[in-house]
């Protein structure tokens, strides 16, 4: 079942939205060589409990103990932070948030270069943030998950890449997981219609290597197969009456909207 936001939701929403994005843009310079994963989960946990007084939603969702989830190099997505994971040069990695206050839950991750990576693993990452766009340019009422998949999928093929298809984005609201689904291929013009109210996170995972991931021992966190780098690029998107809201969206991005 959807759950439609109204305007007045909106207005708390993008509130809510805006203190994901912060986290995100705060932790830029935090992340450098010889800094821990578990860092900067405690790092964005403080933040969002002492500065915006919200609550670090991703704690307690499936036994997750921590802020954020850091998945670096080959990890597709759910590392899980660790006092012994260190950064060092060359590292690429996504750190995923959510924060829930005024009622929602916003969620958006980014991804962070540390110094000295490689042209390659600079091209992931931009090509990446392309197909999380172009997605994003397919929202409006009308359209269909199905136009937001192909053009992400897309995206990634004609650059080299390929698309994780065992995640999703996903409806998001008052809970963190809500319909409709939103895969990242498809068909033009199949799957959920998009009608004005709708919030969902578009959030493509892009493989340098081929798509297909396992598990590791947690059966949690999620890597390449082939070993490869894996990127990924996530905002909560509202669908209004002439197109799209980002509610998660930075001020460092704006140029490219």
């Amino acid at each position: 079942m959807i759950h439609y936001k109204s305007e007045e939701d909106l207005v708390l929403y993008r509130k809510t939205g805006q203190i994901a994005g912060e986290v995100l843009t705060r932790l830029i310079p935090e992340v450098k060589e010889g800094v821990s994963t578990y860092h900067l989960a405690k790092l964005a946990e403080k933040w969002i409990v002492e500065d915006y007084d919200a609550v670090p939603s991703s704690i307690g969702q499936y036994d997750f103990q921590f802020a954020l989830c850091a998945s670096v190099n080959e990890v597709v997505c759910h590392g899980v932070p660790s006092p012994k994971e260190i950064l060092k040069p060359g590292d690429i990695i996504n750190l995923d948030v959510t924060v829930k206050k005024h009622g929602f839950i916003a969620d958006t991750s980014r991804m962070y270069v540390v110094g000295g990576a490689s042209d390659e693993a600079e091209r992931l990452c931009r090509i990446t943030r392309g197909c999380l766009f172009k997605g994003i340019e397919e929202v409006k009422p009308g359209n269909t998950t199905g136009d937001i998949g192909y053009a992400v999928h897309k995206h990634a093929t004609r650059n080299g890449y390929s698309i994780v298809r065992e995640y999703c984005g996903h409806g998001i609201g008052k809970l963190m997981h809500e319909d409709p689904e939103v895969a990242h291929f498809g068909r033009k013009g199949k799957g959920t219609r998009l009608r004005e109210g709708m919030v969902f996170t578009i959030e493509p995972m892009v493989n340098q290597g081929r798509p297909t991931i396992k598990h590791l021992s947690d059966d949690w966190t999620a890597v390449t197969l082939d070993g490869s780098l894996s990127a990924q690029w996530e905002h909560t998107v509202a669908v209004t009456r002439d197109g799209f809201e980002i509610l998660t969206l930075r001020e460092e991005e704006k140029a490219l909207i």
